[in-house]
C-alpha cells in the first residue's frame, strides 16, 4: 500500500489491520512499524507479526506514508502534545467519537481519513466506515480505501454525521451480537444442553442466519415471517421478546452508544426520542 505504514497505538484495533495486512499480503511487516506506551503490547505484535516499533510519535509521523492513529479518544490530546510537526502524509483514524475539526486541530493537518471499523476486522470480516477530508489528495483516499478493504467491507460516506451513527450500529454493533449470544448459550445450558453443545448450536446460527440474510433477495422481516408458524414456538418465543420490548431496547442502546459517541466529539448529545434539541438541559 505505501512505503512506510505507522501505527500509533498498539490495541485489539491496530492488530486486527495489521493482522489483515499480513493475511493479505498489501504490507510487509519490516515496512510496518507500531509505536505504544505499553512496552509488553509492542513485543507482542513484533514477535507475532515481525513488525518494527517505534519509541517516538513525531518520528513515526516523519517517516510514514500513512500513519493509523488507533488509540482511545481520551488519550489523543495526550498524543497530540507529542506532535511538534505535522504528518508526512495521510493521517487515517479509528478513533470512536472524534471529528475530523478535532483530528485537524491536534495533528495540524488537512489530510485525514476518519474510520469506524469493528472487531470481526480480526477475521477479516470487518466493516468499516469512512470519511476524507475534501483536501486529500485522491492517491491518499485510494491508499484509506484499500488499507480499509483488507479487512472486510468499507463503505465510503460523504457525511460526517454517518460516522457516529455507524459507531452506534457497526462499531458497537458486534457487543449487541456477543450478548445476545451469551443470552441465548446460557438458556440454552439451562435447558440442560452441556455448554459446548449449546454455544456450538448458537454460533452457527448465528453465523447461518447472517449469511442466509446477506444471500436472500428477501427482507430480513420475509425470512423472519418465513420461520414463524402461526401458533407455533417461534411465534411463542417471539410474542415474549416483543412483550419484553425486545425492539424498544435494541433501539436505546443504540441511540445510547450514539449519544455518548457524539460526547466524545465534544458535540450535543441531546438527540433522539424523548430528547428536545433545543434544550441542552433536558
Amino acid at each position: 500500500i505505501c512505503n512506510q505504514l505507522g501505527v500509533i497505538g498498539g490495541g485489539k484495533m491496530a492488530e486486527a489491520l495489521i493482522n489483515a495486512l499480513n493475511i493479505k499480503g498489501v504490507q510487509l511487516p519490516d515496512r510496518i512499524k507500531v509505536f505504544d506506551v505499553n512496552v509488553d503490547r509492542l513485543n507482542h505484535l513484533k514477535s507475532k507479526y515481525n513488525v518494527e516499533t517505534s519509541s517516538s510519535i513525531q518520528d513515526l509521523l516523519d517517516e510514514s506514508d500513512v500513519v493509523i492513529l488507533a488509540v482511545k479518544p481520551q488519550h489523543v490530546q495526550i498524543v497530540s502534545k507529542s506532535v511538534t510537526k505535522p504528518p508526512k502524509g495521510l493521517l487515517l483514524s479509528i478513533v470512536a467519537g472524534y471529528t475530523i475539526n478535532q483530528l485537524e486541530l491536534a495533528f495540524n493537518t488537512k489530510n485525514i481519513v476518519r474510520s469506524m471499523p469493528n472487531t470481526p476486522a480480526m477475521v477479516l470480516e470487518g466493516m468499516t466506515v469512512w470519511l476524507a477530508t475534501k483536501s486529500t489528495p485522491p492517491d491518499m483516499v485510494s491508499k484509506a480505501k484499500q488499507l480499509l478493504g483488507s479487512i472486510g467491507e468499507e463503505i465510503e460516506v460523504s457525511d460526517e454525521g454517518y460516522l457516529d451513527m455507524a459507531t452506534a450500529v457497526s462499531g458497537s454493533g458486534p457487543a449487541y451480537v456477543f450478548l445476545t449470544m451469551e443470552a441465548m448459550t446460557d438458556a440454552a445450558v439451562h435447558l440442560g444442553f452441556p455448554r459446548e453443545i449449546a454455544e456450538k448450536l448458537v454460533l452457527t446460527t448465528i453465523r447461518g442466519s447472517a449469511t442466509y440474510a446477506l444471500q436472500s433477495p428477501q427482507s430480513i422481516s420475509d425470512l423472519r415471517y418465513n420461520v414463524t408458524s402461526p401458533g407455533g414456538t417461534t411465534a411463542s418465543a417471539l410474542y415474549q421478546l416483543e412483550r419484553g420490548g425486545f425492539r424498544t431496547n435494541v433501539a436505546d442502546a443504540i441511540w445510547a452508544a450514539y449519544r455518548r459517541a457524539l460526547e466524545l466529539g465534544n458535540q450535543n448529545p441531546n438527540v433522539g426520542p424523548g430528547r428536545n434539541k433545543f434544550n441542552d438541559n433536558s
